[in-house]
């Protein structure tokens, strides 16, 4: 079961999930990445790529309910770097739950794909995905990976690693914590969903990628950072 990622499908990922549930969902699922420290993860990554004096564009891909940018926001306030946050999600729930849970942030929030990111912002220097990337399949990660490549955008990934301790961890506490049947079927899923180290070495050669990093971090998760290639 560990062996392979799992190609079953996420409930989250279905079209027609009532608004209600989807937000139970969102909110749960900010509960169990900040008290698992899955934010400082994006926090140490940013440090080590981000530089005072300079202004950037970040983009959270996957953004979800906006709680990464609402804990990116309030992060990059302490920490003084200068930063435009934007949010691209292609669920419209998302984005109008994103909305109010930002309000005042200062974010902005675009409703589509991120393959459309350019048709809404001229330039982004960040793209980051926080518990997005073990949504898609190997080949739709080649494609990501190639699109911040051929759009010279640093690749800030943030996801899990397939580990047994971290799928029946999570299992059992989201049966006994959870009111959220999403999250119930969903967070241990997404572990068999996630990655092994050597996995995102194989994509990030299958993509062309030649400057990147590939960190474990606690608790069970990968800190992927792709710089762009040398021209």
């Amino acid at each position: 079961m560990f062996r392979h990622r799992s190609l079953q499908k996420e409930l989250l990922d279905a079209d027609d999930i009532p608004s209600a549930d989807l937000f139970q969902n969102l909110r749960e699922l900010d509960f169990i990445n900040h008290w698992l420290g899955g934010y400082d993860i994006s926090f140490n990554a940013l440090k080590r790529i981000l530089e005072k004096g300079r202004r950037y564009a970040l983009v959270d891909i996957g953004c979800g309910g906006g709680d990464t940018l609402k804990r990116i926001a309030a992060w990059n306030r302490k920490t003084g770097f200068d930063i435009e946050l934007y949010g691209v999600d292609l669920k419209a729930d998302c984005i109008a739950y994103a909305e109010e849970n930002l309000k005042n942030s200062g974010v902005t929030l675009i409703c589509d794909d991120y393959r459309n990111t350019y048709r809404h912002l001229a330039k982004v220097d960040i793209i980051h995905a926080c518990l997005f990337c073990h949504h898609l399949t190997n080949a739709e990660l080649v494609e990501l990976v190639q699109f911040a490549l051929s759009n010279r955008a640093i690749l800030v990934i943030n996801d899990l690693e397939r580990n047994p301790v971290a799928h029946y961890s999570i299992k059992t506490l989201t049966r006994f914590f959870s009111k959220s049947y999403l999250v119930k079927n969903d967070a241990p899923l997404s572990v068999l969903r996630g990655f092994k180290k050597k996995e995102w070495l194989e994509i990030l050669q299958q993509s062309g990628a030649t400057r990147f990093s590939v960190r474990n971090k606690w608790a069970f998760r990968h800190e992927v950072i792709v710089y762009g290639n040398a021209d």
